[in-house]
């Protein structure tokens, strides 16, 4: 397995050639205080700069150091310290990430994942992760996360929830880390003022692992690069983002083969320049390009004891790409009021629908798995007749505001909509209110209304192959979700408490288009009602030792068996120049009853615990030495997903890293 990282050497040279003459002091990445941990502004959920206790949204955010404390190497890891959230491995294409969203496990892009507020999500399968399933940690400046209904400011698939990462452009620095299962690591951050008009920087990152034989006679082996080139002169920032994901062997289309494969690979482009900066107006517009690229395979059928020449192969070898442009806006009428405004206009195209496959029968231009087609090869044939009508376009239009009003010295207001139009598919209107008052200086209380939206995508509408056929008549996902929400902050710790209502309906869910159940389609068919309560607090136990804690419980079963109740913690301790971290992850059991338990048995996996460890000696001021590790007592556990024949995908096993980092 190998990914080949382009060469921009022109680029190279010049960075290389400033930035290390630099002579800035950079904060050690481990230096994270009790203090630093609470003070996280987000603007993500308004789009102006609020607090813990003002922002009206259930929101968590890390920065740098946090991130490092938690021992992840991966951006979709950090859900499992996001109340309300989790995020395992499971199957379709490549085993990518999967995310469990208060209580909705259905695998359709219902959380919007960005980068630096440029959309992930994309118009074939809708699900970030499927074509961007790693993001490496060590670029990262921050991470933000909305828990709830985001579609009033960001639209389709801001529907669950929200993860916004943030790259750095700011910090200069190396890494090169060795672990278990031959991991090796790489990673370099600078960046360099040239003048007071230009700075530039950039990120460049490589991860690889061997991967860990599992009983099925496969190991899971992972190779990625990360790129980012960017600049910021005068007022305007530009950035070039490209990354690629290869992951071998493991479960694909719930098949199992050294012979499996997935390929993904992104490019990204981003202008924004920021036309007015005034005292009380505020006026920026932004153009994003993205296109996104896969080639994956599983094995469908093996040639053992089939009569076939060769091991079938298939899967999609699809590209799209998304052109945004956008207008944000804000002014300030008064101490009082501020109203945020915005207007956007988005072109997403899937521009090729081929198929990567071991058999194919180009004359009747289809997969036909007979001895007389077989390739002697997986190969990916570019042109796939059945495929013709993924070949789709959306055209999207959409407008927002909000307007923040203080309405007393305790009493503040939030109210706002946006307008979505996706061209002969769907509109939206998504409105949010939320009022928040301050009881005292210690305690607020808060009440959030939202709706959200998904649109269906491509493979949802257009779809025409062996398993499934689209549904032209789907209509929007959509859910409306009320919070309560009370935060109390105090000098030596914090608490917020959240109880949320979601109504879900238009839910789309596969459906057998025959008695036999052997083909199937899309429909508005699920409606569902579900509630729970989340809970984050934060604890400084002494000077050099805090304690975070979450926890969630849902009041109704999940939409497809998932976890009901789950929790993480963390411990943090300075001692001297060594500062060292403790998490733990729990989850709730999962029972799934077998429908036909002459194929396969019921489904079991009791509550387990994921512990988590982290050291960092600050050699110097600039030099450090960190070990990690996930899974640190080597759990063997597995979880369900409702693709794999027995609902079994085994976990990961313990992931030791050690790292040597450097700033300059």
């Amino acid at each position: 397995m190998k990914i080949i990282i382009p060469t921009f050497s022109f680029l190279s040279l010049l960075f290389t050639g400033t930035v290390f003459s630099s002579n800035e002091t950079e904060e050690d990445l481990f230096d994270l205080s009790f203090e630093q941990l609470l003070d996280v502004n987000i603007s993500l959920a308004t789009k102006t700069d609020e607090t813990r206790s003002s922002v009206p949204s259930s929101i968590t955010v890390f920065n740098q150091q946090h991130i490092s404390l938690l021992g992840v190497s991966n951006a979709y890891e950090l859900m499992n310290f996001v109340p309300g959230f989790q995020s395992t491995r499971g199957d379709w294409v490549g085993a990518v990430p999967k995310e469990h969203t208060r209580g909705i496990y259905l695998d359709s892009g219902n959380v919007l994942v960005m980068i630096n507020g440029q959309r992930l999500n994309e118009p074939s399968f809708g699900k970030a992760s499927v074509y961007m399933p790693f993001i490496p940690i060590e670029m990262i400046e921050r991470v933000e996360f909305i828990r709830g209904p985001g579609s009033a400011l960001y639209g389709s698939n801001a529907f669950l929830g929200v993860m916004n990462v943030v790259t750095t452009d700011s910090r200069s620095q190396v890494s090169a880390s060795i672990g278990e299962h031959g991991e090796v690591q790489a990673g370099l951050s600078f960046n360099k003022q040239i003048d007071d008009d230009l700075k530039l920087y950039s990120n460049l990152s490589f991860n690889r692992r061997d991967g860990e034989n599992y009983e099925f006679g496969v190991k899971d082996p992972m190779e990625a690069y990360f790129l980012e080139f960017g600049a910021h002169w005068q007022d305007l920032h530009v950035s070039i983002r490209q990354n690629a994901t290869q992951l071998d062997e493991f479960i694909n289309l719930a098949g199992t083969s050294k012979g499996n494969h997935h390929h993904s690979e992104n490019t990204a482009f981003n202008a924004k320049y920021e036309w007015l900066d005034e005292e009380d107006l505020w006026l920026t517009s932004s153009l994003d390009y993205i296109r996104h690229e896969i080639e994956s395979r599983g094995l469908i059928a093996s040639a053992d004891g089939t009569g076939l020449v060769g091991d079938f192969f298939v899967g999609p070898a699809w590209s799209t790409k998304d052109i945004t442009l956008k207008v944000d806006g804000s002014y300030i009428f008064s101490p009082e009021l501020q109203v945020n405004f915005g207007l956007e206009y988005s072109e997403e195209e899937q521009f090729k629908a081929g198929v990567f496959t071991s058999y194919y029968d180009y004359e009747r231009g289809d997969t036909i798995v007979a001895n007389e087609f077989f390739l002697g090869e997986a190969r990916v044939i570019d042109t796939h007749p059945p495929f013709k009508s993924l070949l789709a376009s959306f055209d999207s239009y959409a407008t927002y505001s909000q307007a923040k009003y203080k309405a007393s010295e305790k009493l503040t207001m939030f109210v706002g909509a946006r307008f979505d139009e996706v061209k002969g598919i769907d509109s939206k209107l998504s409105p949010r209110l939320a009022f928040i008052y301050d009881l005292n200086q210690h305690h607020t209380l808060k009440l959030q209304y939202g709706e959200s939206f998904r649109t269906p995508v491509s493979n949802e509408l257009y779809s025409n192959d062996d398993v499934t056929v689209g549904n032209t008549d789907l209509t929007s996902e959509y859910v409306k979700t009320t919070e309560l929400v009370w935060h109390a902050q105090h000098d030596d710790w914090q608490i917020d408490v959240v109880l949320f209502n979601n109504d879900l309906k238009d839910f789309i869910n596969l459906v057998p288009t025959d008695q036999a159940q052997t083909r199937y389609t899309f429909d508005n068919v699920f409606e569902a009602t579900m509630q729970g309560l989340e809970i984050n607090s934060n604890f400084n136990l002494s000077e050099n030792t805090w304690f975070e804690a979450g926890f969630t419980q849902l009041f109704d079963e999940p939409i497809n068996p998932s976890f009901k109740r789950f929790a993480a913690a963390a411990l943090t301790h300075q001692l001297n120049s060594v500062q060292v971290s403790l998490n733990s992850i729990w989850r709730d059991d999962v029972f799934v009853e077998s429908p036909d338990k002459t194929v396969s048995d019921d489904f079991k996996q009791s509550d387990y615990f994921l512990i988590g460890f982290t050291a960092n000696w600050s050699i110097d001021e600039s030099k450090s030495l960190i070990l990690k590790a996930q899974n640190l007592l080597d759990k063997q556990y597995k979880v369900f997903d409702p693709r794999m024949p027995d609902g079994n995908v085994p976990s990961q096993s313990r992931k030791l890293l050690l790292q040597y980092r450097e700033s300059f």
